[in-house]
């Protein structure tokens, strides 16, 4: 089995290659060149490994939540090379990929990116017979609304720990075994869920993927960012 997989949905850009239990990974920490170095990754690791792209059994991607253009590059660029190749998709969760960070103890995760604007993303994760599991719905909030169910300490993974002062940590303290604020979803965590995903069955057409953006508006306007400033500042 041979998957390509994309994850460019935060600052972090990384390609990675799954040929028959073998995975290979190019990563940096790289804002705003994304579209430089996808495909010249992609082109490396497939001339590295030996593999042709019509070798190809799918391709794999994050499709957020993360930055509205990083989000829009992996879709675009797995679309383009899934439909070149007549090959499925299989499109999984960022914040899912991301909760893969946690140490390999956590079983209760809760993934968080940075959204900017002062909100983050979040979504809760628990490992159940091995597997992860989403628990309630990914969302895009302000860091204060972030709650966590009683009885169970979490481990948290993702730079919306790091947001807005650490305000995320610093409220859930208590309910939390541990953090990772500098974690970043990688490709390779990508691989790792979309390498069984495909053996479910579950890739699809590359025109159904949808991006998972949250947010209905994926821009404040600059009267909304003052308004909102504002507000910050007479509550404070």
């Amino acid at each position: 089995m041979k998957l390509l997989a994309f994850e460019t949905a935060t600052e972090a850009c990384s390609v990675a290659l799954y040929v028959d239990g073998q995975v290979s990974e190019r990563f940096e920490i790289a804002p705003r060149r994304h579209a430089e170095l996808s495909l010249p990754w992609a082109e490396a690791l497939l001339a590295e490994a030996g593999v042709a792209r019509s070798q190809l059994d799918a391709i794999a991607l994050g499709r957020g939540p993360g930055a509205f253009t990083g989000v829009r590059l992996a879709i675009a660029i797995a679309q383009g090379i899934a439909l070149a190749l007549d090959r499925p998709l299989i499109a999984v969760s960022t914040l899912q990929a991301l909760a893969l960070r946690a140490p390999a103890e956590a079983d209760h995760v809760l993934a968080s990116i940075d959204a900017r604007m002062g909100e983050v993303y979040a979504a809760r994760h628990i490992r159940l017979d091995g597997q992860w599991q989403l628990q309630g719905e990914e969302s895009v909030c302000a860091p204060e609304q972030v709650v966590l169910p009683g009885g169970t300490r979490w481990f948290g993974v993702g730079t919306g720990f790091g947001a807005a002062e650490g305000v995320l940590a610093t409220r859930l303290a208590d309910q939390l075994t541990g953090v990772d604020a500098l974690a970043l979803p990688r490709a390779s965590d990508v691989l790792a869920l979309a390498v069984p995903a495909f053996q479910r069955g579950e890739g699809v057409a590359p025109e159904l993927v949808e991006p998972a953006y949250l947010r209905n508006n994926v821009a404040l306007t600059l009267v909304e960012q003052q308004a909102a400033r504002a507000a910050k500042q007479a509550a404070s």
